[in-house]
């Protein structure tokens, strides 16, 4: 079964990524892809695609990552129905109550003007 997931490339702490075609069973730095679709920075958020090849792979039955899956959507690819997208997760703190921005305002104290204070 073919995959179409993110494969990195770049430096140390500066990742760029290849957006390939492979077998699902491989490892993604083995390097034996089956085709190059297009890559993405996520630096600048820059996403370059061959949409023709990915439609074609999609079409044939390659399964997207979930991420690949966004960046896809993202750039007007149309996904097969049986893509799954990721859910949203809704995650609540533990402690609600204990958050600052739950807590009571604090009131400031207002100081008397000196000069009701004489009179």
């Amino acid at each position: 079964m073919l995959a179409i997931r993110m494969q990195r490339n770049g430096r140390t702490h500066f990742p760029v990524y290849r957006i390939v075609v492979q077998e699902s069973q491989r490892h993604p730095l083995s390097g034996r892809i089956v085709a190059e679709v297009g890559n993405y920075n996520p630096h600048t958020k820059k996403t370059v695609l061959d949409t023709e090849k990915v439609e074609f792979y999609l079409k044939n039955g390659a399964q997207p990552s979930t991420r690949v899956a966004r960046i896809l959507k993202l750039n007007g690819v149309k996904l097969p129905a049986w893509v799954k997208e990721a859910s949203v997760k809704n995650t609540k703190a533990k402690h609600a109550d204990k958050l600052r921005k739950n807590q009571p305002k604090e009131e400031p104290v207002e100081e008397a003007p000196a000069a009701e204070a004489e009179a």
